[in-house]
C-alpha cells in the first residue's frame, strides 16, 4: 500500500510536466555524442562548440530551482571565467546569490548526459519527485553572459529551456558574474528590511561606489591604480563604475579593454595569467609601467582578483612580486579585526584559506584570527565563512570576499547608538560601510578591488609596505597528467592522500628531506590530472620537491 501512495503522488507531482513541449524545444538542441559533462564549483564548462544542449537543459534547471524556492528569482550565467575564448559554461546562481545548493549538482550532470528523450524526462521526473516541486508555482529566472562570441548563441538556447517552463524572464544582458549573483539577491529582497540594493546594474554600481566615496573621504589620495581588465566584461563595467567615482576618489589606469577582438580575452593577460605564470601581462612593461606602480588584473569575468607590482626595472623578471588572494586576505582580515577592536564590540572575526594558500600567510592570520582550511572550491569556503560573525575568504587565486552575518550587521548597527568613544564610532561607521562596499554573494574583482584601494589609503601603504608584512615561502604548482583522476583521493582538507595506497606515505618521506617543506597531490576537478603543490623554506630546494613529487605521482598511476 505504502508503494502504491508513492507511486500514486509521484504521478500527481509530475502531471503538470510540459513534457510535449520541452522535447519539441529539446529537439534543437541534440546533445552531442560522445561528450560527458560534469557540473561543479564552475558548473558546466569546456569546449563553447559543444555547449548547446548543456545550456537548453540547465534552462530547465533554472526553472525548477525557482519553482522549488516558491517562486523566488534564481539566475543564469553564461561564462567561462579565466579560460581561453573557444571555452564557454553555465551555472546557476541561488536565490540569496550564492552558488547553486549542492544536492542539486548530480541532477545537473544527469540531466546534461540524458541521451535519449525518455532519459531527459526522467530525470526531469526525479527531480521533482526528490525535491517535492509544486510544477504549478511559476518560475522566475535573470540571465546574463559574458563577451564570449559563443554567448548569444548559448543564451538562445537556455532561453529555449526557460521559456518551455513558461518562466518569467530577466534578461540581465552583459553582466560580470558578480553583478549576476547582486541582482538575484537584490531581486528577492526587494521592499524586504533586508533589501541587498536596487535590482538593476545602476544599483550595483550605486550601492558600492557610495559606500567607497564614503570611506575614502578626507584620507589622502594614492597614485594611480592600472588595471589589467584581461580584455573581458570587466572592462566596461569597471569604465561603467568610473562614472560614479570621481578620478580623484579612485585615479585608474585601464588597459586589456579590447572586449571586441578576437582571441584577446584572458589571452596572455588577466588574473589567472599573472597568478599562473608570476609574471606581468605580455606587453605591459611597454605600457609605461614603472618600479614601485600598483597594478592588478581582473579575470574575464570578473569574480578575481590579483594585485602585483614590480620593485625593479618592469623588463626585468626578478622585480616581479605577486600580490594574491593569501595577500588580499591578510589585509583584510588585519585591517577589519582592528576595526572590531577599535568599536568595542563582541564580534569574532576569523579566516577561510584551502591547502593552496602560503604557509607565510597561514602563520600570519593565525596569530591575529582563527583560521579554517577547507578543501578547494568557493563553495566550501563560503560555507565556512558563515561560521564566523565576519568571515573573511580567499583563494589564492584571488577568488574570495568578506561574510558579515545578520547578527553582526545587528551588533555594528545597535552599537552606534551609544559607542564607547570617538575612535569606536569611527570604527563602527567604517564597519558599516563595509557591508555595504564588499559583494557578500560571491569574489567581485571590483569590489575586492575597492576594498583594497580603502585600505592601502587608510594605511596610506604603497604596494611594497603591503608586501612587507610577510614573505611567501618559495612554492611551486604543477600538472600531472594521470590515466585516471579519480584513483586519487584526499581527506583533510585535500592536504592528504588515501589513495592511491602508499603514496602519501612516499610523500611524507620525501618532504621530510626539505627544510620547512610540505608538499600534497589532489586530483583535478576539470581536467585528468593531478594538481602538485609544493613549497620549500629554501627557494634552492623547490624544484627538487616539487619534480619530486610529480614523479612519484606518475610511478603510482602508471603514467609517462
Amino acid at each position: 500500500m505504502l508503494m502504491q501512495d508513492s507511486i500514486d503522488l509521484a504521478l500527481k507531482m509530475t502531471t503538470g510536466l510540459p513534457t510535449k513541449l520541452i522535447l519539441k524545444a529539446s529537439a534543437a538542441h541534440p546533445k552531442p555524442e560522445g561528450v560527458t559533462f560534469s557540473y561543479g564549483t564552475a558548473g558546466l564548462r569546456t569546449k563553447a562548440a559543444v555547449l548547446d544542449s548543456v545550456c537548453f537543459r540547465m534552462g530547465l534547471i533554472g526553472a525548477l530551482r525557482s519553482k522549488r524556492l516558491q517562486g523566488k528569482v534564481v539566475g543564469l550565467m553564461v561564462t567561462a571565467s579565466h579560460n581561453p575564448e573557444e571555452d564557454n559554461g553555465i551555472k546557476a546562481v541561488d536565490s540569496r546569490g550564492e552558488m547553486l545548493e549542492a544536492a542539486w549538482e548530480p541532477f545537473c550532470t544527469q540531466l546534461a548526459n540524458a541521451s535519449t528523450d525518455d532519459e531527459l524526462i526522467s530525470v526531469l521526473e526525479s527531480i521533482i519527485i526528490t525535491f517535492k516541486i509544486d510544477l504549478s508555482i511559476p518560475a522566475t529566472v535573470v540571465y546574463g553572459h559574458d563577451t564570449r562570441p559563443s554567448s548569444p548563441h548559448l543564451v538562445k538556447a537556455l532561453v529555449d529551456g526557460l521559456v518551455a517552463f513558461g518562466t518569467q524572464l530577466i534578461d540581465a544582458g552583459l553582466k560580470t558574474t558578480p553583478q549576476l549573483h547582486y541582482l538575484v539577491k537584490a531581486h528577492n529582497t526587494k521592499g524586504t528590511p533586508e533589501a541587498y540594493g536596487e535590482p538593476s546594474e545602476e544599483g550595483y554600481y550605486k550601492k558600492i561606489s557610495q559606500a567607497y566615496l564614503k570611506l575614502v573621504a578626507g584620507k589622502p589620495s594614492l597614485s594611480p591604480l592600472v588595471v589589467d581588465c584581461a580584455n573581458g566584461v570587466g572592462a566596461p563595467a569597471l569604465l561603467a563604475i568610473t562614472k560614479y567615482i570621481a578620478a580623484d576618489a579612485l585615479p585608474v589606469r585601464i588597459l586589456r579593454t579590447s572586449t571586441g577582438v578576437q582571441g584577446a580575452l584572458n589571452n596572455g593577460c588577466g588574473a589567472d595569467f599573472v597568478k599562473t605564470n608570476q609574471r606581468l601581462p605580455i606587453g605591459l612593461e611597454k605600457d609605461g609601467i614603472e618600479a614601485g606602480d600598483r597594478l592588478c588584473a581582473f579575470d574575464g569575468d570578473a569574480d578575481r582578483l590579483i594585485y602585483f607590482y614590480c620593485n625593479g626595472p618592469p623588463s626585468t623578471k626578478s622585480s616581479f612580486r605577486l600580490l594574491d588572494g593569501d595577500k588580499i586576505a591578510s589585509l583584510a582580515t588585519d585591517y577589519i579585526s582592528e576595526l572590531v577592536k577599535k568599536a568595542d564590540i563582541d564580534i569574532k572575526v576569523g579566516c577561510v584559506q584551502t591547502a593552496y594558500a602560503n604557509g607565510s600567510s597561514t602563520k600570519y592570520l593565525k596569530q591575529r584570527v582563527p583560521v579554517t582550511c577547507t578543501p578547494t572550491g568557493v563553495k566550501y569556503l563560503h560555507h565556512a565563512a558563515e561560521a564566523y560573525d565576519i568571515g573573511v575568504y580567499f583563494e589564492a587565486n584571488g577568488h574570495g570576499t568578506v561574510l558579515f552575518s545578520p547578527e553582526a550587521v545587528r551588533t555594528i548597527k545597535a552599537a552606534q547608538a551609544s559607542p564607547s568613544s570617538p575612535a569606536a564610532q569611527d570604527a563602527l561607521e567604517q564597519l558599516e560601510q563595509l557591508t555595504e562596499l564588499i559583494n557578500q554573494t560571491v569574489g567581485d574583482a571590483i569590489s575586492d578591488m575597492l576594498l583594497v584601494e580603502f585600505i592601502l589609503r587608510a594605511r596610506q601603504w604603497g604596494p611594497e609596505e603591503w608586501d612587507g608584512a610577510y614573505e611567501d615561502l618559495p612554492n611551486k604548482l604543477l600538472k600531472v597528467n594521470v590515466k585516471d583522476r579519480s584513483a586519487f583521493k584526499t581527506t583533510d582538507a585535500e592536504r592528504r592522500l588515501t589513495s592511491p595506497a602508499g603514496l602519501q606515505e612516499k610523500i611524507d618521506e620525501l618532504v621530510g628531506k626539505y627544510k620547512g617543506a610540505r608538499s600534497f597531490v589532489r586530483p583535478s576537478g576539470t581536467e585528468d590530472c593531478v594538481r602538485v603543490y609544493a613549497e620549500t623554506a629554501l627557494a634552492s630546494d623547490l624544484d627538487s620537491l616539487a619534480n619530486g613529487v610529480a614523479k612519484l605521482v606518475q610511478e603510482s598511476s602508471g603514467s609517462t
